[in-house]
């Protein structure tokens, strides 16, 4: 594997170990299994083993030594991680039948190093996914791209949101007042206007969440946008992970969500797979005690916003929704999106908020937006749009060595194919810019997210794609 992969994203070392293991055997080890693999020290970011061995000094001095914490799981959630090597021993000894390589795989990136065996510890080594990485940083210092990596409309904003953007500018003296866009938004989904919150994009609202709300058990349901995790970690907050699997589609099956999670996150429909989940079922899994988060970023992507929770109120426990205008109206560069949820839940998250968080072009947004002619336009480029998705499904299925898993609703499309960290930079030489899956929980080094563009660029894109594969 290219240093593409392991050395933006890091490594993580998962380590095994007898009781009272030496500090230079376990040092030892590691360092023969990154030479063997050609992968730098200064990659590693993580040490990760069993709970039971997370004290153990010998694997604490080795993570000093390289600067980095040692984090101990819970034998039952190694137990859940798919592993090449299991062995009987080790899950008699420890409850889990891997320790090294299921540590390693646990933030869900890809297998460098199998497991390497010493007389009193093993090692193995995987790529720590960058959950911070995304698409922006495929155009962001190289110009004159076809951009395919950002799932931002071409041609936006159109030119009578731009015209009151700039009009907007001649108040900015004044202190933003949220009154018009809120009661607009809360309108347009036919709620009270206590059940909104305006936010500085759908982003802030996952830091938000994150900062108010103290899980016991959260979920994240991957692969998905890989803020939510992100910042339930920047806030000490343990993230267990529902992987979907290729085979089914990128489905979720509700019954995976453990009946325990008192916080689940998941997207519909989901980026990067752009599956769209059945409302019904997202609904069974709300419940008394839990607080259920949807992201509904790409939503106004779908003809009808079908299966959409956004104006559902009856449902038990916590059920919030997260919007965004960023994809369809081009306002990546304003910041503005907004959350719908229960009014206590709502209040508690404003008070999270600095004063004015949003600011007085970004309300306007919001508000036009919002309004009957705007979600008039907003559906029909959802139509145009799945012409334009299924006109470069149907060019992608020429070609034999590209997959698309699960049935694609959103403005972009999630591809596999062998060797894609190379072949995207190959695509950068040919003048398209994709957008890397190896970041998202749950894929591998082989997946691509490809945003939807109009047939003349989809055609031009496909052809380009062709030859690097033959």
């Amino acid at each position: 594997m290219s240093s593409e992969n392991a050395d933006p994203a890091g490594l993580v070392i998962g380590v095994g170990a007898s009781a009272g293991v030496a500090e230079r055997e376990v040092l030892g080890l590691i360092r023969a299994a990154l030479a063997e693999a050609a992968l730098p020290a200064g990659a590693v970011r993580q040490l990760a083993t069993v709970e039971a061995r997370a004290l153990e000094p010998g694997l604490l001095g080795a993570a000093r030594a390289f600067g980095v914490p040692l984090v101990g799981h819970p034998a039952a959630r190694l137990a859940a991680v798919p592993v090449p090597t299991p062995s009987p021993a080790v899950h008699a000894a420890t409850g889990t039948p891997s320790v090294a390589e299921a540590a390693a795989l646990l933030g869900g990136g890809e297998l460098l190093v199998a497991k390497r065996k010493s007389a009193r510890s093993t090692v193995a080594v995987a790529t720590l996914p960058d959950l911070r990485h995304h698409g922006d940083a495929e155009v962001r210092h190289q110009r004159g791209l076809v951009d395919l990596a950002v799932n931002v409309r071409t041609g936006t904003p159109p030119s009578w949101l731009r015209e009151a953007l700039v009009a907007s500018l001649a108040d900015l003296a004044a202190y933003p007042d949220q009154g018009a866009a809120r009661a607009a938004v809360a309108a347009r989904h036919a709620r009270p206007t206590a059940e909104v919150l305006l936010t500085a994009g759908a982003a802030e609202a996952f830091v938000l969440l994150a900062r108010t709300l103290r899980p016991r058990h959260a979920v994240v349901v991957h692969p998905q946008f890989t803020e939510p995790e992100a910042a339930l970690g920047d806030a000490g907050i343990a993230v267990h992970r529902v992987l979907l699997r290729p085979e089914d589609g990128f489905v979720l099956d509700v019954r995976a969500v453990p009946e325990q999670a008192d916080l689940v996150v998941v997207g519909n429909p989901t980026n990067p797979t752009s599956v769209l989940h059945p409302a019904a079922g997202l609904a069974t899994l709300a419940r008394p005690g839990r607080t259920l988060v949807v992201d509904e970023a790409f939503m106004d992507t779908v003809p009808g916003e079908r299966e959409s929770l956004a104006a559902v109120r009856d449902l038990p426990g916590r059920v919030v929704v997260l919007r965004s205008l960023t994809k369809t109206w081009g306002l990546a560069g304003l910041r503005i999106g907004y959350v719908l949820g229960p009014p206590a839940l709502i209040a508690e998250l404003a008070g999270a908020q600095p004063l004015w968080p949003v600011s007085t072009p970004a309300l306007v947004a919001a508000e036009l937006c919002s309004g009957a002619g705007a979600l008039a336009e907003a559906a029909a480029v959802a139509e145009e749009l799945a012409e334009h998705r299924a006109h470069l499904l149907a060019r992608l299925a020429e070609l034999p060595a590209v997959r698309v898993h699960g049935t694609a609703a959103a403005s972009f499309l999630l591809v596999e194919v062998a060797g894609a960290a190379g072949l995207r930079e190959r695509l950068r030489a040919a003048g398209y810019a994709v957008r890397r899956g190896d970041t998202f929980p749950g894929l591998g080094p082989d997946w691509l997210r490809v945003a939807v563009r109009d047939p003349r660029t989809t055609d031009a894109f496909v052809t380009a794609l062709g030859r690097l594969l033959d």
